[in-house]
């Protein structure tokens, strides 16, 4: 039965990292209805490589294009595509600081926050607002630069708390700033990555003080790897949802699922 709940947080993880419905929020609400033991720090650094390899795997091209970017410029030899990926670079670097600050500041008090479910539903209500109004956004099709990037990456920083969605909030500043939907979408994927490691190095010292024991490491392994395959999965539906303008209806899940949490947490006390 642990096998089978690691299998099911681990696609669970992987589906909502890159929906617009909280990944940090399901893992918190589903470790409890499941009353999955073994859900701690190495599991959660474990799964969230499963979606970082999923992620790379989809957008493997343009990793490549923005790593050799940069010799390329310096070479100069970039073409329009290469040069448009440097600046790329440039994009992520500044998208990612602040999401640095936060975790650095607030990397004592993460576990705590984690802990509040009362926490969770209220802000899985704030994503479904957020996600309900995108059909509503005008887009202007405007080009990504670097204020926008750094204001798309303080949504993603925001997101730390249980319940808000990374990806729900970041493609939502980045509508609301009038930038192409589906533009936006690849730049918070891609944009994931040094989020997720930088989360993964910032626990890095407890794991290694406080490694899982030999008899978790089965359901860690299962759990990686429903992530990676269910991650892969969501990226391909998140795009295609995109470009049909239809993330409303991921709001509508996110309330349902916020009210009718709210509802029980005060009716039960």
């Amino acid at each position: 039965m642990e096998l089978l709940k690691a299998i099911l947080l681990g696609a669970v993880q992987g589906l909502t990292e890159f929906l617009p419905i909280s990944s940090s929020g399901h893992l918190v609400l589903g470790s409890k209805l499941l009353n999955f033991q073994e859900q701690g720090l190495a599991f959660d650094v474990f799964v969230h490589f499963g979606t970082l390899f999923s992620v790379c795997v989809v957008f493997r091209k343009e990793l490549l294009a923005m790593v050799t970017a940069p010799l390329a410029v310096l070479q100069k030899r970039a073409d329009a595509k290469l040069t448009r990926f440097f600046y790329w670079d440039i994009y992520i670097i500044m998208a990612t600081l602040p999401a640095v600050v936060v975790g650095l500041f607030l990397k004592n008090s993460i576990e705590d926050i984690f802990a509040n479910v009362l926490l969770v539903y209220c802000m899985l209500f704030v994503t479904g607002l957020l996600m309900t109004v995108t059909p509503y956004i005008r887009e202007r099709k405007v080009q990504l630069n670097c204020p926008r990037a750094l204001l798309i990456g303080c949504a993603q920083a925001m997101a730390i708390f249980p319940g808000l969605s990374r990806s729900g909030s970041t493609i939502f500043m980045g509508m609301l700033l009038g930038v192409n939907r589906e533009t936006v979408a690849r730049f918070s994927f891609i944009m994931s990555i040094p989020a997720i490691l930088g989360a993964v190095v910032l626990q890095g010292r407890d794991l290694l003080h406080t490694p899982p024991p030999v008899e978790s490491l089965l359901l860690i392994g299962a759990g990686t790897i429903a992530s990676a395959i269910s991650g892969y999965f969501a990226i391909i539906l998140l795009l295609n949802v995109i470009r049909k303008n239809k993330l409303h209806y991921f709001g509508y899940y996110c309330l349902l699922i916020a009210s009718g949490g709210l509802l029980y947490t005060f009716i039960s006390g």
